[in-house]
Order: structure tokens, then C-alpha cells, then sequence
């Protein structure tokens, strides 16, 4: 009988247990949403989401991008290599921000406009430290097909972000434990994931100097062109949270990262798991026909109907859910979520398939369209910012569908071998 329920194909398996491992990773945090709402303000979101943005916009970076690279060579030892310049790169690039922070700490404050989170600048070169590495560690966990490892990373990772998040609240006022729960949970989240490289000594004596040299040259172009893609695409979203708290409030900010946080599960159950095996599944198909049509349209078809049916009931309740679980002081923020649903329902689509660029070996297309979406919410924000908070969303909102539907049809084509775009 529970052969019978299992699924037959690989990729389903696959997708299977990354989205369990998720989904219980997600739950937990969900979970306790309703409690934290309660024992912490909005502005104390506001300003861990300030601390995350600072955090997210170095750490997606950290690696120089080289964990793309990891799925591509035919052999670990080569692979290993690339994992090795990733964290040299990331090493380098805290060290880097640490001693920055401690010259240039109190004119931070001032260009942030608060001063609520001078202390935590200081962990913040070390909470992008522990991202990156597992970022990097995740990808070759990857391309090793130890899906379940990763599936109990992320569930570690909740865990303590629960735990700590909850203790701290109940005893001490502030920000502190929002911020020391997301610090500590980033630590012990790459313990299994790491595990499995450090265990596998023949692997790690396959690592020099000069191969690193050698692998770094090989795949230049992740740096080259997918690292400033990259942080264009995270400035568009993170970029976008300090500049509310600057130009609107800490509060504010607070109210629309609990809409990030809600509006964003679905990627991260579901949306997620499914790009992680595409990437995969996409390679293989790639080095064995030369094209990835076929698990580009699958993977295409399923987030298009799943992204339908979540944002669909999301769109109809989501008002009435944010006043009854989170509480009667988190009302506006409903508001705020429904306004934004479209978007994050075709953010969720192109999540899934937007490695397309990396298989193809088309970042410079990738960074052209990141570019140009990051000026466009610039100036969105610009004319705008002296609007209702609520009609700057709605702005925001039709513009972005239109930005990520154009990159849907890039990758569409590139999928299909029409590289004329």
C-alpha cells in the first residue's frame, strides 16, 4: 500500500521531500506568528526587517554567486572547488563588512535613520557569513541529490528561530529576540548540510590553490554577470524595505514585512522545492539533449495552476485572516497583502523555472532585465513615495507583473532554443 502512494518518478520524489522538509521548516514559524504579533510590535518587525534587508542583500552576494556554478561540473572534484572559491569569496566579503562596520558604524545609523539597530550592526557581517555558507552548501547538497539532508536543515534552522524568537519575547521587550532568533537559527541550520562534504575526506583532498584558480576562471561569468543580477534583484526587494522605513516609518515597514512573510509562504513551501529539482532535472536534460523544454514546460504548467489555486483563496480571505490569527492591531496589514497579491502570485511562477538564465548561460540577459526592473521601482518610489502608503503598493504592484511576465517569456524562449529574444 505505501508503495502505491509513493511517487513513481524521480523528480516527484525529489520535490516531495524537499517540500515536507519545508513545509514542517515553514509550519513552525506560521505557528507562532500569531503569538509574536502579540508580544512584539510592529516597529519591532520593522526593525528586524531592516536588519534582514542589510543581511539578504550581502549574504545573496556572499558566495559571488559561484553556488550556480557547483551543479554544472561532471565531476565532484571539480565541484568541490568551485564550493571552495564561494567560500573564500564569502570569507573575504565579511571580513570585509565587519571592518567597516566598526570604522563606519555611527554614519550607518544616520544614513539608516535609526538607532534602534546600532548594536546588531555588528552581527551583521557574521549572519551573512552563515547565509552564504548555507546557500552554497544547500546547491551541493544539490547536485549530491541529499534532498533530505536539506529538508532537515531547514527544519533545524525553524526550530531554534522558534524557540529563541518565543523565550526572549516572553521575558524581554524590544527587537532582541526577533533579531537573535533569525542570528542563531542561520548558525546551526549548515551543521548536517556540512556534515557531508567534511565527512568525505578523498572529496577534500581533491582541493588546491590552483584548481580553485582554475574553476574560478572557468565560471567568471556567475560572478561577472549573475552577481550584480543578482543584487538587483534582491535591491528590488529588500532595497525596497529600507527605503518605507525611511520614508514612511519602522511601523509601516513592520506591518508589510508580515505581508512579505504570509505572501511569501507558498514560494517557500512549494515554489522552492520545485525550482531546487528543476535546476537539477533542467541540467541533466541539458547535458544530455542540449535543450531543457521539457522540464521547463512541466515545471512551468504545475507553479501556473498551483499559483492560481493559493493566490486565488488567498486573494478572497486574506483581509478577515490577518485581523483574526494575527490580531485586531495587524488589520491594516490585510489590506496591504491583498493589494499585492497578483504580484507575489506571479513571482511564484517565475521562482520556479528562473534558473532557466544560469542552465542556458544567459546571465547577461538576466542582468539586463534586473537592472531595469531595480530603476523602475526607483522612480515608482520616487513619484510616489508622497502618496498613501497603500496606492504606492498598488503602483508597485502593476509594474512588477509586467516586469516578471517579460522574463517569463525570456526564459520561455531560451527553453526552447530561441535565443533571439
Amino acid at each position: 500500500m505505501k508503495k502505491k502512494l509513493k511517487p513513481k518518478s524521480e523528480f516527484s520524489r525529489n520535490v516531495l521531500t524537499l517540500m515536507t522538509g519545508t513545509t514542517i521548516a515553514q509550519a513552525i514559524p506560521i505557528a507562532i506568528s500569531p503569538i509574536l504579533t502579540r508580544i512584539y510590535t510592529p516597529a519591532d518587525f520593522g526593525i528586524v526587517a531592516l536588519f534582514m534587508a542589510i543581511v539578504s542583500i550581502f549574504g545573496s552576494i556572499a558566495n559571488g554567486r559561484y553556488e550556480l556554478a557547483i551543479m554544472l561540473p561532471q565531476k565532484d572534484e571539480d565541484a568541490i572547488n568551485v564550493f571552495a572559491a564561494g567560500l573564500l569569496i564569502n570569507i573575504t566579503l565579511s571580513l570585509f563588512l565587519l571592518i567597516f562596520i566598526i570604522f563606519f558604524h555611527d554614519k550607518i545609523l544616520f544614513w539608516l535613520n535609526s538607532d534602534k539597530i546600532g548594536l546588531w550592526l555588528y552581527l551583521i557581517p557574521i549572519t551573512i557569513f552563515f547565509v552564504g555558507l548555507f546557500n552554497i552548501l544547500n546547491y551541493y547538497n544539490t547536485r549530491k541529490k541529499n534532498y533530505k539532508d536539506i529538508a532537515n536543515a531547514k527544519i533545524i534552522k525553524s526550530i531554534v528561530l522558534a524557540f529563541v524568537q518565543l523565550s526572549i519575547g516572553f521575558i524581554k521587550q524590544g527587537a532582541i529576540g526577533l533579531i537573535s532568533g533569525q542570528i542563531l537559527s542561520q548558525v546551526v541550520a549548515n551543521g548536517n548540510l556540512l556534515k557531508n562534504i567534511i565527512d568525505d575526506k578523498i572529496l577534500l583532498s581533491h582541493i588546491s590553490f590552483q584548481k580553485i584558480k582554475e574553476e574560478a576562471k572557468k565560471y567568471i561569468n556567475f560572478p561577472k554577470f549573475s552577481l550584480a543580477g543578482t543584487l538587483a534583484n534582491i535591491l528590488s526587494k529588500q532595497l525596497l524595505n529600507i527605503l518605507i522605513s525611511l520614508f514612511f516609518s519602522v511601523a509601516t515597514l513592520g506591518f508589510y514585512a508580515l505581508v512579505q512573510k504570509i505572501l511569501g509562504l507558498p514560494s517557500a513551501l512549494i515554489g522552492g522545492s520545485i525550482g531546487q529539482v528543476f535546476f537539477q532535472k533542467a541540467t541533466e536534460e541539458k547535458n544530455h539533449t542540449g535543450q531543457i523544454k521539457q522540464s521547463y514546460l512541466n515545471t512551468l504548467r504545475s507553479s501556473f495552476f498551483i499559483a492560481l489555486a493559493v493566490f486565488g483563496i488567498l486573494y478572497v480571505s486574506v483581509e478577515e485572516l490577518f485581523y483574526w490569527v494575527f490580531g485586531p492591531n495587524w488589520k491594516i496589514a490585510g489590506l496591504y497583502a491583498k493589494a499585492v497579491i497578483p504580484f507575489f502570485a506571479i513571482r511564484f511562477v517565475y521562482a520556479t523555472i528562473s534558473t532557466t538564465y544560469s542552465i542556458s548561460n544567459k546571465l547577461k540577459l538576466e542582468l539586463i532585465w534586473q537592472i531595469s526592473m531595480l530603476i523602475g521601482i526607483i522612480f515608482i518610489f520616487y513619484f510616489t513615495k508622497n502618496l498613501p502608503f497603500i496606492n504606492f503598493l498598488y503602483y508597485l504592484n502593476i509594474y512588477l507583473i509586467i516586469s516578471y511576465l517579460m522574463s517569463i517569456l525570456f526564459t520561455y524562449r531560451l527553453a526552447y532554443g530561441m535565443e533571439r529574444l
